[in-house]
């Protein structure tokens, strides 16, 4: 009897620790499954939408807002597959252009933004406030094809670039419809409950646009608007000859930054709102950085204005070391040649061993069994050992037992 207690105890030991480990193991998973973590290790992309929201003509400039930084995202790296544009794309072959097919952003017409590398991904009136609140949240209808979705995940950060005609907490949609800041903050906590952002900033050029990320609740969001509340936003300055003014004054600075910075730019968004000037701007740009956990001063600008790459290096004792060229001959000779169906593998196996032997490599792990078994698989081992001890000291005591009995 007393060694069967003794198993009943062993047993018990060896219990407890398995389902402690099982939980803790569970744990970290489903931490790692639902948390919502934004360490830096954790960007590994860039996203942008580009958004448009006017048509007609005497709006020209605000198309000319969003092409010019659409340009420059490219300039910087960021693929059009990672740039979801919205555009009414309705002024490059007006009647009324004197330069068809053009999108121009400076009186001097230096630099044509419409081009050929432009690809718009809603156009005309595919641009409106349920297409854009589709679009952040992920919602769409099974038939928008992937190149008009935003496929960004818990590592990307995104850029929210708006131009547009505002007031106090909307945006007007094609002279429409209306989005308000509770719209669009809404659709921003989805974004961030579903983990479609490691970061996010959101830019806009409107009048009183301060107001539109007034609303904002979601973590790890950093906005900027052109003008405050009862404020105008205004066009930096006319073409004469396209006879309408082409470009925004706060895009126009902001743009005129960004064209002194390269790919791998280490400048911060601290230095990229230092560029802010209200007398130049003609309104008073606003800056909100209460909702993240990092400060401009630590963040990047081509952590949103350009494409990420990222290169880890391993330590010199973590590579492998390269097989001579006499060696790898040899191997594909001995791996080539014909043997007997019968005890082929147990041939050639053998055959290549002994070559490394003689090579003296021991970085090779052919000779010899995987190391650095986890601490988990560690202690499963020992606590199985326990429990093989305890079942034969069980049989032991059953098997005494039939002898007395009997």
């Amino acid at each position: 009897m007393t060694l069967r207690h003794l198993y009943l105890i062993l047993t018990a030991l060896l219990a407890i620790p398995l389902c402690i480990a099982s939980n803790a193991q569970l744990d970290s998973q489903l931490s790692d499954l639902f948390s919502n973590s934004t360490g830096t290790g954790r960007h590994t992309n860039n996203w942008a939408v580009l958004v448009c929201s006017s048509r007609y003509w005497f709006n020209y400039r605000h198309m000319a807002n969003t092409l010019a930084m659409y340009r420059t995202l490219k300039r910087l790296g960021l693929p059009d597959s990672n740039i979801i544009l919205m555009l009414s794309d309705d002024v490059a072959c007006n009647a009324r252009n004197a330069f068809p097919a053009t999108v121009y952003a400076n009186k001097g017409r230096q630099m044509d933004l419409y081009g050929e590398g432009i690809e718009v991904d809603y156009r005309g009136y595919e641009v409106t406030v349920e297409s854009f609140l589709r679009l952040l949240t992920g919602r769409h209808d099974p038939s928008i094809p992937r190149s008009k979705r935003l496929l960004s995940d818990a590592s990307s950060n995104v850029f929210i670039y708006m131009t547009g005609h505002g007031g106090n907490e909307f945006l007007k949609f094609q002279d429409n419809e209306e989005v308000s800041a509770y719209d669009v903050a809404d659709a921003v906590e989805q974004m961030w409950e579903k983990r479609r952002y490691n970061r996010l900033l959101f830019t806009i050029d409107t009048c009183q646009a301060n107001t539109m990320y007034s609303k904002f609740y979601s973590p790890e969001i950093t906005s900027t608007g052109s003008s405050s509340l009862g404020e105008n936003s205004y066009s930096h300055h006319n073409d004469m000859d396209i006879g309408v003014a082409v470009i925004d004054s706060f895009t126009h600075y902001i743009l005129q930054y960004l064209e002194t910075l390269g790919k791998a730019s280490t400048a911060t968004m601290k230095e990229f709102f230092g560029i802010y000037d209200p007398i130049k701007i003609q309104s008073h740009p606003g800056i909100s950085t209460s909702l993240s956990t990092v400060p401009p001063e630590e963040i990047l600008v081509t952590d949103f204005f350009g494409a990420v790459a990222r290169v880890e290096i391993s330590p010199k004792e973590d590579e492998l070391s390269p097989l001579s060229s006499d060696l790898r001959g040899n191997m594909w000779e001995l791996a080539t040649k014909p043997t007997s169906r019968i005890g082929q593998v147990d041939v050639q196996t053998s055959d290549i061993e002994g070559v490394l032997r003689e090579s003296g490599d021991p970085s090779h792990g052919w000779n010899k069994p995987l190391e650095g078994r986890s601490n988990l698989s560690n202690i499963l081992g020992s606590l199985v050992g326990i429990g093989g001890i305890g079942l034969i000291l069980y049989v032991g005591a059953a098997r005494q037992e039939k002898v007395k009995e009997a």
